[in-house]
């Protein structure tokens, strides 16, 4: 399933705008909120989806029937772009666990590319309900490696996954690796160039929230 969230007029949209605005992006402090406002709008909507239970809360002047959350998500994000989003979905899921995984293009001489992993710290995921935090969504070849090499780690409950911009050519290739996964978009757009960067897009995520790096 995917949902994007600029289907319809809210603040995500005008957020979006603001991601892929030149004139916007030299602030980064702002270009990192942005990415937070909308993993927090994305939380907030998943949460409407994950499983929940009836408790008693005890207050000073009684007890009231609450529902309540049957069991915390794990949140992982890929490195370093998503950390933004991550934290805007650990703002609201405040008590979930926490999955990191280095994973990033690794360019060859004649301009294409393999997708290396090299770090993955994460807590137990058997039978949990997962959250991944990945800005961009272009050619989808990154996330799905990365999914794989959760699910080595222990069978996945539900999946859902949280992007800014998502490109159509790379949704379709997610979906057909994990057809169960629900893909949350701040926005999507159709066209992919031939070294796999999203048009119009907004540029490097990574790149305009914590600064440019180096090539190696």
């Amino acid at each position: 399933m995917i949902i994007n969230l600029s289907d319809q007029h809210s603040l995500v949209s005008n957020w979006v705008g603001e991601l892929r605005d030149e004139g916007v992006q030299t602030d980064q402090m702002r270009f990192r909120r942005n990415l937070e406002r909308i993993g927090e709008v994305a939380a907030y909507e998943i949460s409407k989806k994950l499983p929940w239970e009836e408790k008693e809360i005890t207050t000073p002047l009684g007890t009231a029937s609450c529902k309540v959350l049957q069991a915390q998500p794990v949140l992982a994000t890929i490195l370093r772009a998503g950390l933004g989003m991550h934290n805007g979905l650990l703002n609201y899921f405040d008590k979930g666990e926490n999955a990191f995984i280095s994973a990033y293009r690794k360019h060859k001489a004649d301009g294409s590319f393999e997708i290396s992993l090299e770090y993955m710290s994460c807590p137990e995921i058997e039978g949990k309900v997962v959250i991944i935090s990945d800005p961009m969504i272009a050619t989808g070849s990154s996330l799905v490696k990365v999914i794989q090499y959760l699910k080595e780690e222990g069978e996945i409950k539900e999946l859902h996954i949280v992007c800014a911009i998502a490109c159509t050519v790379g949704l379709e290739y997610v979906l057909r690796a994990q057809p169960k996964a629900t893909i949350w978009c701040g926005d999507i757009d159709d066209e992919l160039t031939a070294k796999g960067y999203i048009v119009p897009g907004l540029g490097d995520a990574g790149d305009l929230a914590f600064g440019p790096k180096m090539q190696s």
